[in-house]
């Protein structure tokens, strides 16, 4: 990973980087998928606190045996165009970031085999090899997603005005009014509302373009 980079693509992880939202795959080895899904949808659309609803969900986890990852991880599809996207991304001298609502226990697999090059997520308390539906730590919210881009595009030189921000839910308007760009991908109506582009096809070489060249 480069100390310096010309430019910051920062990505949500579930429904952007990854088809899948993670949650409702550990949900399912729970037999819980049904009603997570429900709440997971009801926070991407901004209609409850993502803090509370991402807390409330995990609950709903507890027992889930920790092998539950490794086949949750099997389950992963990467979404159309990710691994063009960053190889382009990289080919221009930028860096890729993936700051999640989700999980390291599989983002620390899936960010690099796509080629991310640094990512955040929350991380799940475990006890005697299973979930106990806990989060461990502060929950990586809007707030802490928008954090998060600044303090990567610190750290690695970049200027605010070359920093880039796609997501899906209403966790990633933060992120994205915050950058120079706001990407509005697979996305709530709320959010390609309040984005400063929507990508329409579910293709995230799509972003290429915009790309610094």
């Amino acid at each position: 990973m480069p100390e310096t980079a010309r430019f910051l693509v920062v990505l949500d992880a579930d429904s952007t980087l990854i088809r899948n939202e993670v949650i409702e795959l550990l949900a399912d080895e729970a037999g819980r998928g049904a009603e997570v899904a429900a709440a997971t949808e009801a926070a991407m659309r901004g209609e409850v606190d993502f803090a509370t609803s991402l807390r409330s969900r995990v609950a709903e986890l507890a027992g889930v045996p920790v092998a539950a990852f490794a086949r949750a991880i099997a389950r992963i599809e990467p979404t159309p165009g990710v691994r063009e996207l960053i190889e382009a991304v990289h080919a221009r001298g930028g860096l890729v970031g993936v700051v999640s609502g989700g999980f390291h226990e599989v983002l620390d697999t899936v960010a690099p085999d796509l080629g991310v090059d640094v990512w955040r997520a929350n991380r799940l308390v475990t006890a005697d090899g299973v979930l106990t539906g806990e989060v461990d730590g502060p929950i990586v919210d809007a707030t802490a997603k928008a954090n998060t881009l600044r303090q990567w595009a610190s750290d690695h030189g970049v200027p605010a005005h070359l920093t880039f921000a796609i997501g899906d839910g209403a966790n990633d308007l933060r992120m994205m009014e915050g950058a120079a760009l706001g990407l509005a991908f697979n996305a709530k109506p709320a959010v390609r509302a309040s984005a400063d582009l929507v990508i329409g096809p579910v293709d995230l070489a799509e972003v290429i373009p915009l790309l610094p060249r």
